[in-house]
């Protein structure tokens, strides 16, 4: 079997592109790329025309979709000793994962960018660095909570661990991340249980933002106090 699959790899080789291309929409007719083609009833084809074809808005919220897988496949899935053990539902975090000490969760988010190039962070609040990224902390949708009339939108402190920003849009690279402890966030100045919208990112790992999940998990259970941009208590 091995020799035959070889002996058409050289076929292949010498054939057009023209014919390299019909002898694949012939495998493509007999093998779907993912799952999805059979739940939607569509070609992954029509599908990435559809996503080429969507607007900035859309477009946004599929590169955060494409973050999220991308965290799980680039970091998750090659980390030793950790169990996925995400629920179902949803939830104020994307992933939970444990290991012998215990549950960790983690909220991915993308790197803001603005007109198609990252978005600095005093360009989100004059307050924030000029030298920072910026990621926006909050739900894509809101709401009002019914027993307190409070806005739903923002998340409050305790909510999630570990934020993890994807820093594609400055790096073009979908296993980029930087993480930080979400406790040392900064708070809104009008109600500090919760995040401030918009949030700095180092250009660079430094000791407020990491590039390693496992040295974000020591730091957050090192219980070390502080808030990003600031002096450690």
């Amino acid at each position: 079997m091995a020799k035959n699959v070889d002996q058409i790899k050289t076929l292949l080789d010498k054939c057009t592109d023209e014919q390299r291309r019909e002898l694949f929409q012939y495998l493509r007719s007999h093998f779907p790329i993912h799952p999805i083609e059979e739940k939607l009833n569509c070609s992954a084809e029509i599908i990435l025309e559809a996503i080429d074809r969507a607007s900035d808005l859309t477009l946004r919220g599929i590169r955060g979709i494409i973050a999220e897988a991308s965290f799980k496949y680039e970091v998750l899935d090659k980390l030793k000793g950790w169990k996925d053990i995400t629920p179902d539902g949803n939830d104020s975090f994307d992933f939970k994962i444990k290991d012998s000490i215990g549950p960790v969760t983690i909220q991915v988010k993308m790197q803001r960018q603005k007109e198609h190039k990252p978005m600095m962070a005093n360009k989100a609040y004059k307050i924030l660095p000029s030298g920072s990224y910026v990621v926006e902390t909050q739900r894509t949708r809101g709401g009002k909570d019914q027993r307190t009339g409070e806005n739903t939108r923002p998340y409050r402190f305790g909510e999630f661990d570990i934020i993890a920003v994807s820093m594609h849009p400055s790096t073009n690279s979908w296993n980029s991340f930087r993480y930080t402890v979400a406790d040392w966030l900064l708070p809104m100045p009008t109600n500090k249980k919760l995040l401030l919208k918009f949030q700095p990112v180092s250009i660079e790992p430094d000791e407020d933002w990491t590039d390693e999940l496992l040295t974000c998990i020591k730091w957050l259970r090192s219980g070390m106090r502080k808030t990003i941009g600031r002096k450690k208590e």
